[in-house]
């Protein structure tokens, strides 16, 4: 093998995106919440960007029909250019108001009905601030506080207390060992059971248990029904009670099935997550980008939903500016570079809307019986589709629905909800993946109990629907839903 060195001329095609395509990308990806932040980051940013308010759009109005014959030349769009100074431009900006500040930094002020508007939706943000919930470490510490103990016992109660955790159920995942420093004592030991015992005596019932077991029998009091079955139940036979083996459980107990199965019954009463009520739970606010309405003839028309959308524009402070000639090249410079980004963003937005319009419009076509019928109507259909349809890129149809979600009369639903793979009936006809799943299920809920249908007899079934689907393809829709096996679902009592 030869080794050299030396200036070698190679041509390759290379793909390049502009800076401007890259920014439409980007904006068209984001869901309207992280639009509204990104629009607020570039006004921060940018001082040539201004937001219109309804009392300045109602004045300029005014404006307008007070002035009838103001030059048309005033309202084009101001287009700034990389390689020119755009003369013309810049004289249909000698036009515009020449009162102006002397200085170049001057940022625009907003009005007084802006400021108070700002100034209420701040109250109204604090006021609709949920207070924090009482934690689970909090509850158990304030029983703990009624009740008299020596300071030893006390500050160990307290390290149990704090290894707990609510997300987890509430349940003590560590032994007792390893909340004792390395050379603790055997009276160390026993001090922490001690402690240990306090804690799963308080409320709520169950906590601090070190695994279900312990949890669901810290949870039963002599007076409730079938004590003594659940008792035995809980106690050695939870496996086979997971997984339906109630002849097993009759043999070695020698309960009868109704007896064992109204005992399940009351078990399941019990909780196996205690201390999970005081875990706090984020739940998402879902805003729809786009809206769906009902058209008199039965079609369904897309509306974006951007009337929180503020309506941006130029500040023509710097129009001005860029257009007296007194600016200095520096200040020029800064202006034409501002300029651009505002125009661009302007750009991008209007571009997501068109986008995000006809990529929506499209889909809610060609799903119209699902929002007629049901969920169970939903058609097969792939991005591809869409993309040809509109006359765009795949890509393009993946970054408009991304995070989206749309507001429909049948709920609200992402639009990645929409887009689902399928098969084909023996008649020929395409039918989606949540069609068939939706079906097995009914098949599921149908069956007879006391012999339910292995996944084997659930192809037969399916197949006398016309739906042709794969063993391994049932056990896996049948996992995915949380549907049993056969055996676990069989009624012993029947």
């Amino acid at each position: 093998m030869r080794l050299s060195l030396g200036l070698e001329a190679k041509q390759v095609q290379i793909q390049k995106m502009a800076p401007r395509m890259i920014q439409s990308m980007e904006i068209l990806q984001l869901p309207i919440m992280a639009l509204q932040e990104r629009i607020e980051q570039e006004m921060n940013e940018n001082p040539v960007l201004e937001m219109d308010e309804e009392d300045q759009q109602s004045a300029e109005e005014t404006e307008d029909r007070e002035n009838p014959d103001a030059p048309e030349d005033t309202e084009r769009e101001m287009v700034v250019g990389e390689a020119t100074d755009n003369e013309v431009d810049f004289e249909r900006l000698l036009d515009l108001d020449r009162e102006v500040p002397d200085y170049f930094d001057e940022r625009p002020r907003a009005s007084v009905n802006r400021m108070e508007e700002d100034a209420d939706r701040k109250h109204d943000a604090m006021s609709n601030i949920v207070s924090r919930p009482e934690s689970l470490h909090d509850y158990l510490l304030s029983q703990l506080g009624e009740l008299e103990m020596d300071d030893d016992l006390r500050r160990m109660c307290e390290r149990v207390i704090s290894s707990l955790d609510a997300a987890d159920g509430g349940y003590l995942r560590s032994s007792l060992a390893d909340l004792l420093p390395p050379d603790a004592t055997p009276d160390d030991l026993e001090l922490a059971e001690e402690a240990l015992e306090i804690i799963q005596h308080l409320e709520p019932p169950g906590v601090a248990a070190r695994d279900l077991r312990e949890c669901l029998l810290l949870q039963l009091t002599p007076n409730m029904p079938c004590y003594e079955e659940m008792h035995t139940l809980i106690s050695a036979h939870l496996e086979d009670l997971r997984d339906n083996r109630l002849p097993a459980v009759q043999k070695a107990t020698g309960y009868s099935i109704d007896r064992i199965q109204q005992a399940w019954q009351e078990l399941r009463k019990l909780n196996p997550k205690p201390g999970a009520r005081f875990a706090e739970t984020f739940v998402p606010t879902v805003n729809p980008d786009v809206r769906v309405e009902l058209q008199e003839d039965g079609t369904y028309r897309v509306i974006v939903d951007d009337d929180r959308m503020p309506r941006l524009y130029i500040s023509d402070y710097y129009r001005q500016r860029l257009a007296s000639g007194t600016a200095t090249p520096q200040e020029k410079e800064f202006i034409k570079r501002k300029i651009n980004s505002a125009q661009w963003l302007i750009d991008s937005i209007q571009q997501r809307r068109s986008t995000l319009t006809k990529v929506t419009q499209a889909i809610v076509d060609y799903q119209k019986r699902f929002l007629d019928e049901g969920p169970e109507f939903i058609e097969p259909l792939k991005m591809q589709q869409i993309a040809d349809q509109v006359g765009v890129h795949v890509t393009t149809v993946s970054r408009a629905v991304d995070d989206k979600w749309i507001q429909t009369p049948r709920g609200i639903f992402a639009l990645r909800r929409f887009f689902v793979g399928g098969t084909r009936t023996e008649d020929g006809e395409d039918v989606a993946w949540d069609a068939i799943r939706l079906k097995l299920q009914e098949v599921v809920d149908k069956e007879d109990k006391a012999n339910p249908l292995s996944d084997d007899d659930l192809v037969k079934e399916l197949k006398r629907h016309g739906l042709t689907v794969a063993r391994r393809t049932i056990t896996k829709y049948r996992q995915k839903m949380g549907i049993p096996s056969s055996r676990q679902r069989r009624d012993w009592s029947q």
